[in-house]
């Protein structure tokens, strides 16, 4: 019985999602994928549709309502394995990315997350042991990863609540869902898992945080996050217009 599944929700990602599930393809893990067209335009539902791989289930599923969260929530309901891992559909993920998170979680039943690094291996040896040796332990109840490279025990993540619309409907999802899931246990960001995620986004004006909000949440204590999350940074958002329907924007789309 496979004890992962794979969540990917895209929108219109047909020029990078077949090099993503490539990717997925060559991992050592057997694995449940579930692929969530989150009302594509393009030919991704045709892609997703196409894939097939040895060790790999693939389940098809359709989120008409757009925002990102809200294709999260309908995968939540299809959840059975022990742990779920989340990654986006323009991102690399090496060979051992299953292996290494199953070694996490197996390493510790008190782990119910387990977070990649953005760092290539190969290229920015430095900075990984920076992260996974330094930054990563002295602040570990927070987040250092995107959505791209977050997995977590299941149990552990339906018991907070799940990705979910009522609980944040912004930006910086990926942020407040460690705020919840790491009330439960540990999280670790082991030194040898990591991803590559896309560079294209380089116009983040509408999906980030100001510095001082950014500088703020790394010094709240974790006792005080909620208050952090929910009366001071949702709010401040709120205020901006910037919801989770803004990751949506493509601005790369229109650079010619």
């Amino acid at each position: 019985m496979n004890r992962w599944t794979f969540v990917i929700a895209y929108y219109n990602e047909a020029d990078f999602l077949p090099a993503t599930l490539a990717a997925l393809a060559a991992q050592r893990e057997p694995m449940r994928l579930i692929l969530i067209d989150n009302g594509s335009t393009d030919a991704s539902p045709d892609i997703a549709a196409a894939f097939a791989a040895p060790g790999i289930e693939t389940v098809l599923l359709h989120e008409a309502r757009p925002g990102k969260i809200h294709a999260l929530e309908t995968a939540m309901a299809h959840l059975t394995t022990e742990l779920v891992a989340f990654g986006d559909a323009d991102t690399f993920y090496p060979p051992h990315y299953m292996t290494e998170a199953t070694h996490a979680f197996d390493a510790d039943p008190g782990i119910v997350a387990v977070m990649a690094l953005g760092v290539d291996q190969s290229t920015q040896p430095l900075r990984r042991r920076l992260y996974s040796d330094g930054v990563t332990r002295l602040l570990s109840k927070q987040t250092h990863t995107g959505g791209y490279g977050q997995t977590f025990r299941t149990a552990a993540l339906v018991a907070a609540g799940g990705f979910s619309e009522a609980h944040w409907p912004y930006v910086l999802l990926d942020h407040e869902i460690i705020q919840r899931v790491a009330k439960l246990g540990r999280v670790v960001y082991p030194r040898n898992f990591w991803a590559i995620p896309s560079p294209r986004r380089t116009d983040r004006r509408r999906v980030r945080w100001t510095l001082a909000e950014r500088l703020l949440y790394h010094a709240t204590p974790f006792a005080l996050k909620d208050w952090y999350f929910y009366r001071f940074l949702g709010p401040r958002l709120k205020a901006r217009g910037i919801t989770h329907l803004n990751l949506r924007d493509q601005p790369w789309e229109t650079k010619g």
